[in-house]
Formats: C-alpha cells, structure tokens, sequence
C-alpha cells in the first residue's frame, strides 16, 4: 500500500474539506456520526471532532438541520459561494497572460471605518491582488470580474475604483512583483507541498494505472480507504493556495519557481484517486453502520474546494 504523508492539518480544516467535496447538495448533510468515521480513518478522535464541529457551527460555517429525527449539519448558506468560487479558482489556469494587462484597485475608506478597511485588504489579498503602496493594490486582469462581485457582495464596492493597465517601464517586472506579493514565503509553502506530494503521482500510478475509471471498478473497500485518507489531507494543505497564489505570468516570477510543479503533483494525483476517496465517502455516508460496503458504489461528483482559510477553516 501507499505510505501516507502527515502535512500539518487541523481537525476543522479536513471537516471543512469534507463538507467541499461531499455535502453541498440538499439532503447531503451529515451526521456527526459519519463525521467522526470518517475523521477516524484519518487519525483524529470522537471528542476532536465534535469540538471542531461545534467551532465551524460557532462561525457561521456550519449549521445544524434535522432529518428523520437525526440531528445533522451542513454548509451555511452564506459561505455557499465562497465555496463555488473556490472549485473555480482550484482549477483555474496556471498562469496569467501578460497580453491581458493588469487591473488596478485603487481605494480609499475613511478613519470611522477601519474595519472595512481592514476587511477590503483581505479580500484583494484573497482575490489575489499585491499592494503597490497604500491605498493602489495591482492583479492580473483576469480577476477584475470575480473582483468586483466579491466586493458587490460584501458591500464593499463603494470604496474601490478599478483600472486596466500595461507595465510601461522598460525593463523586466519581476524585481517590481518580488516588492508587491510575498512570494518567497508562497515558494516555500510549495515547496513543503511538494515535499509530501511530489511523488504522489507515481506512486498512485504504480499501484491503480492511469485509468481513473478503471481503478475505481478494480477497487477494493481497503484501497478506496486508502485513497481517502490520502486525498482528503493532501486537498486540504492545497486548497489554500488558489487564496495566496496570484497566478502571475510566470515570465514576472522568480526563478526556479514551484507553483507549477505543485500544481501538476496535486491534478495528476487528484485525477487518479479523487474517485476512489469519494466512493470510500460515499459508503460512509449511506450506510447505516458507517461500515463501507463491498462494492465501489456509485458516487456523483463532487464539489472539489472550500474557500479561503480565514473565510472557513478557521
């Protein structure tokens, strides 16, 4: 069997994940029963996983429902579209193109309303936008859209005025980028990524092929454990990265940069197991003992990311 990575993930970020991947269509929400089998394959206790629940319901994250007389939780309506962008941005492309251009956010919020304020650098932060100096905040143009949705949403917009623009100066852009996002910090994290997951790929390969489909009807109950407890992890630690990489034409970015081989390590590895961990999930979920049943089922595909960690992993 794999040897399974131990990444630095907390009790309520892997719940978190769950509920992305598994529990976002109605009359999907899960017992905390089910949680905690499927918290136990993963290595955490009863008593972790109910503290963690009752903290995500605590925020706002989750909310409670009940059906058939069992008390269950599910996603609270006002994340559901943090949760919709994230399975857009997970697989968005990898890199900016620089015939796009860039977008300027230029913002001011006056001194009675710092928490706004605060709150506008979070989400430019999020969306990914570097700050140029105070006030002027720069991103590839790409995200001007979803920008301005976002700020709609949390009534922020009245503060920002956006503009298109071209790098005019005549030299490379790249020591400029190096002052405006802080990407050594975002290389070493993919770098940490990599150190977990760089041979993932192959090492799933080995053991399934690289037919998917294939693999899933081949599975066993045992190896569809294995990929769950595989996957779930490994997605949690990457899904923080579409919030922090601002996906800059690579030609801006260091050299030896990480964030494409991170990326090609997690959707390679992503296309062959991702079925198999929600089948594993799916057993978990429709049978009444949380025992996973023999065959590998039959489950739909599923929402693949959360939002960003400020916004759901707490």
């Amino acid at each position: 069997m794999i040897t399974i990575p131990s990444p630095q993930v907390r009790h309520q970020q892997l719940i978190v994940t769950i509920y992305g991947l598994y529990s976002r269509n109605h009359g999907d929400a899960l017992p905390v029963s089910v949680l905690i089998d499927m918290l136990k394959d993963l290595g955490y206790d009863a008593p972790g996983v109910r503290s963690s629940v009752s903290r995500l319901k605590a925020k706002g994250v989750l909310q409670s429902v009940r059906t058939d007389k069992v008390a269950k939780y599910e996603l609270a309506e006002q994340v559901m579209d943090v949760f919709h962008e994230g399975d857009q941005r997970i697989f968005a492309p990898e890199a900016a193109n620089p015939e796009n251009g860039w977008v300027l956010a230029i913002f001011s919020v006056p001194e009675t309303l710092r928490n706004r304020r605060h709150q506008l650098r979070g989400e430019l932060s999020g969306l990914g936008f570097g700050s140029v100096a105070s006030g002027v905040w720069i991103a590839p143009a790409a995200v001007l859209d979803q920008t301005k949705k976002r700020l709609e949403a949390r009534g922020l917009s009245q503060f920002v005025d956006f503009f298109r623009g071209d790098y005019l100066v005549d030299g490379p852009m790249r020591p400029k980028v190096a002052q405006w996002w802080d990407l050594t910090a975002l290389d070493e994290q993919f770098k940490d990524f990599l150190f977990h997951y760089g041979s993932a790929t192959q090492q799933w390969s080995a053991l399934v092929g690289e037919d998917p489909a294939a693999a899933l009807a081949a599975s066993t109950p045992e190896l569809r454990r294995e990929a769950f407890r595989y996957y779930i992890p490994m997605l949690t630690l990457w899904r923080r990265f579409p919030y922090r990489d601002p996906s800059l034409p690579l030609e801006s970015l260091p050299e030896g940069w990480q964030g494409p081989a991170a990326r090609k390590a997690f959707l390679s590895t992503h296309r062959l197991i991702a079925p198999l961990a929600a089948a594993h999930a799916h057993d978990l979920m429709h049978s009444g003992t949380g025992t996973p049943s023999s065959g590998p089922g039959s489950p739909q595909r599923p929402g693949f990311l959360s939002g960003p960690p400020s916004a759901t992993a707490g």
